[in-house]
């Protein structure tokens, strides 16, 4: 019976210590728009105060299909707050935006939205997108404070990442 106990108190004192060795079962870490500032750069940057997506603004994942700055997530709410004082970036006839992919995933699309209009998309072509991936956009047929968003559509999951970037078009 002490044997038995002896190796049972064993494993459970290094069971902590091969949890923490273990990789995680879900990755923290995709990817999101960085130029211009989307909202979740924003809180990044401390631009905007923000809850969690301040440590993690590249994990805004929802399903595909959804049309929210958080893509459903209730922890990342407050992307979705039009009132919380998101910083427009000025622009004129286009715009480049630029991906910052920190775990990418094979890329079915990327769509962009000004409202419920598609003003874009971009076929990934079911490959892993480079880092720093950039798409021109344009937006000569809106003006003033537009909320643009952005969905990257995952290849391989039914997920999609998501992004809304405020802009100031003249």
């Amino acid at each position: 019976m002490a044997k038995r106990s002896t190796t049972f108190l064993g494993a459970l004192a290094i069971t902590p210590l091969v949890m923490v060795a273990l990789p995680s079962a879900t990755a923290g870490a995709h990817g999101y728009i960085t130029d211009p500032p989307s909202r979740q750069a924003q809180c990044a940057q401390g631009v905007v105060e923000c809850g969690d997506i301040k440590w993690e603004p590249h994990s805004v994942e929802g399903p595909k299909g959804l049309k929210s700055c958080s893509g459903g997530n209730a922890r990342f709410a407050e992307l979705d707050d039009d009132g919380k004082g998101w910083v427009p970036t000025p622009v004129s006839g286009s715009v480049t935006f630029t991906w910052k992919f920190t775990a990418p995933h094979r890329t079915s699309n990327f769509e962009y939205y000004i409202g419920d209009e598609k003003v874009a998309d971009f076929d990934g072509g079911g490959q892993q997108p480079p880092d720093g991936l950039t798409h021109t956009i344009d937006v000569s047929g809106y003006s003033g404070h537009q909320k643009l968003l952005a969905v990257w559509n995952i290849a391989d999951t039914p997920n999609a990442f998501y992004n809304c970037i405020d802009l100031d078009i003249s």
